[in-house]
C-alpha cells in the first residue's frame, strides 16, 4: 500500500472530470487502499482519486466518525446553507471561507460494490461535497470571489515555480 504523491495546484489534472467506475474490482480496491494510506499520511480528512492522478470517481472521507468510502458518489438531495473555512491538500497552506449545503443525501457504491445512501450534515456533509467537487474538476478557489481567487492563484503559481526551481537546483 504505497503512499501516493498528492497533485497540487496549478496542475491541469485537477481540472479534469473523473470517469465512473464500471466495477469495484481488485484494481479499485487497491486504489482505495492507496488512497486511504495517502489521506492519513497527509493528515487530510478527505481525498478524491483525482488528487493522486487517477481519473476515477472514488472518494474517501474521515471527519472523526470512521472512514467513509464512496465509489461513483452522487448528491441526491441538499438542504440549508452554511459557510465555513476549508483547506485542501491540493492547495497547501490555503484556507478559504466556502459556502456549502448544511445537509446532503449521497448515493454511491461501497467497497463490495453495493449501493449505499448516506445522510450527512455538518462537517461530514461539507467534506463529501468538497470531495465530490474534485471529481468534477472544481476546487475551493472556484467558490470565492474573482479578486480573491486571482490573489490566491497567483501566490500558488509563484510557490509552484519556486518548488520546481528548487528541485532542478538539487539535480
Amino acid at each position: 500500500m504505497p503512499i501516493k504523491e498528492i497533485i497540487t495546484y496549478p496542475d491541469p489534472v485537477l481540472r479534469k472530470k473523473s470517469e465512473p467506475v464500471e466495477k469495484v474490482d481488485k484494481e479499485i480496491k487497491q486504489l482505495i487502499e492507496d488512497m486511504t494510506e495517502t489521506m492519513y499520511a497527509s493528515r487530510g480528512i478527505g481525498l478524491a482519486a483525482i488528487q493522486i492522478g487517477v481519473l476515477k470517481r472514488v472518494i474517501l472521507v474521515n471527519v472523526g466518525e470512521g472512514l467513509v468510502l464512496l465509489v461513483n458518489p452522487e448528491i441526491l438531495e441538499d438542504e440549508g446553507e452554511t459557510q465555513m473555512e476549508e483547506g485542501c491538500l491540493c492547495l497547501p497552506g490555503v484556507m478559504l471561507e466556502v459556502k456549502r449545503s448544511e445537509k446532503v443525501k449521497v448515493k454511491g457504491l461501497n467497497r463490495k460494490g453495493e449501493e449505499i445512501i448516506i445522510h450527512a450534515e455538518g462537517l461530514l456533509a461539507r467534506a463529501l461535497q468538497h470531495e465530490i467537487d474534485h471529481l468534477k474538476g472544481v476546487l475551493i478557489i472556484d467558490k470565492i470571489s474573482k479578486i480573491k481567487r486571482e490573489l490566491v492563484t497567483s501566490k500558488l503559481k509563484k510557490e509552484a515555480k519556486e518548488r520546481v526551481a528548487a528541485e532542478k537546483s538539487k539535480v
